[in-house]
């Protein structure tokens, strides 16, 4: 490389370092933006509840000491409309509703032991979130845990719903 090369290099990475904000650190860097303000969490001590006060509106009122029913040996009756359904009529995203939790289940007809493969997402109880499968028993929808115990046993009376009993004894409904 000629010294004229050189040279031209030199002043290349001169002019791109002089020009480089981070390194020049000079009045065109940017100022760094102000905290966001942030109300305080407030102290104090919450108000007993009381265990006469009706509950919310929606929701029903299951004793959580009670033991759960065993859906297997006592099935929920079919009402006298139930629907006929295939599995092809499962698949997909449902809202899925029960005791005041509101969320999404999902189907699949993915095999897994026991049925097909379900999920849930956005559930607050653990009995909703914890349902891994489902499957047909002539036209009931049983959906399941993980271990493949009963979660809870739906029925079709119209179109894309299915209404029914958990294992907790509260009912279940499951919709689009």
């Amino acid at each position: 490389m000629s010294r004229a090369g050189k040279l031209v290099l030199v002043l290349g990475l001169v002019v791109l370092v002089a020009g480089c904000q981070r390194l020049s650190g000079g009045r065109n860097y940017a100022a760094p933006l102000p905290a966001t303000p942030t109300t305080p969490v407030g102290a104090g001590d919450l108000a007993p509840l009381d265990p006469n006060a009706a509950p919310p509106i929606g929701s029903t009122v299951t004793d959580p000491n009670a033991p759960p029913t065993d859906l297997a040996s006592n099935p929920v009756a079919a009402p006298s409309d139930a629907k006929q359904v295939g599995r092809t009529d499962l698949l997909g995203g449902w809202k899925l509703q029960s005791s005041g939790d509101s969320c999404m289940a999902f189907m699949t007809l993915t095999s897994w032991s026991g049925g097909y493969r379900a999920n849930t997402r956005g559930c607050a109880t653990p009995v909703l979130s914890g349902i891994a499968a489902w499957d047909l028993n002539g036209n009931q929808v049983v959906l399941k845990d993980g271990t493949g115990s009963i979660v809870a046993q739906l029925y079709s009376s119209t179109a894309g719903q299915f209404n029914g009993q958990m294992s907790t004894g509260a009912p279940i409904s499951l919709y689009r």
